[in-house]
């Protein structure tokens, strides 16, 4: 596969053709904080946290593929700033009560939190208390923990290839719900999956609670931006 050279903050990278800029990224060294974007799945561009500069341009970095020469802008103090800034407005728009989640440890919002060093938003809470949707079989949907990142209305299907998640209503109102019919047969595989995919603690599993001791949860072990992980 062809090889091409491109720059970030001043250092030159390699990356094969073709290969996306956070991917790209990665494999040289340099973390670019994601919630939304997962390696080998469509880009959605939704969360922007991984908002960098070419040419002076502010674009999501998950939405870009690396270009021969391409220089770009990352780690720069008020790219850092800003997407400190979206991460914070993602909590205060949202209840996002650490100590009391079931995700705590494993939560990606949670994780790229600490890389930040965000200890308190500079934004007022916000948030209106969601109700929490009990009606599935075998989910709980926290509405309260969702950011609406689309990985499971865009990247989730059953078995045959069927959505389960969708999105009902706009704006401030929008949530996610369920295909009712499709998620009473999910297999305990599928179900796991759909609990891994999201990045926070907002699709729970019927019976589950918390699983992993402190200190054994995956950002207790490895914190996210090393390099790796």
């Amino acid at each position: 596969m062809k090889q091409i050279s491109f720059e970030i903050d001043g250092k030159i990278c390699k990356a094969n053709e073709g290969e996306n800029l956070v991917t790209a990224a990665k494999k040289n060294g340099i973390y670019i904080p994601v919630l939304c974007y997962l390696e080998k799945h469509e880009c959605l561009g939704t969360c922007r946290v991984c908002t960098i500069k070419i040419d002076g341009r502010s674009m999501a970095a998950c939405t870009l593929i690396v270009q021969e020469g391409m220089v770009v802008e990352v780690n720069s103090a008020e790219l850092q700033d800003l997407r400190k800034a979206i991460v914070e407005l993602l909590f205060v728009e949202g209840n996002h009560f650490c100590p009391s989640c079931e995700k705590s440890g494993n939560c990606q919002l949670q994780a790229v939190a600490y890389a930040m060093d965000m200890r308190v938003a500079r934004f007022h809470y916000r948030f209106s208390p969601y109700s929490i949707n009990y009606k599935g079989e075998k989910i709980i949907l926290e509405h309260n923990r969702c950011i609406h990142c689309k990985r499971c209305t865009n990247l989730f299907h059953d078995d045959e290839g069927y959505k389960v998640f969708s999105f009902v209503n706009r704006g401030a109102k929008t949530r996610v719900t369920l295909d009712l019919k499709r998620e009473k047969l999910l297999s305990k595989a599928k179900l796991e999956e759909a609990k891994n995919l999201c990045p926070v603690g907002a699709i729970l599993l019927q019976g589950d609670g918390f699983e992993q001791p402190i200190g054994t949860r995956q950002y207790d072990k490895n914190p996210i931006g090393i390099i790796g992980d």
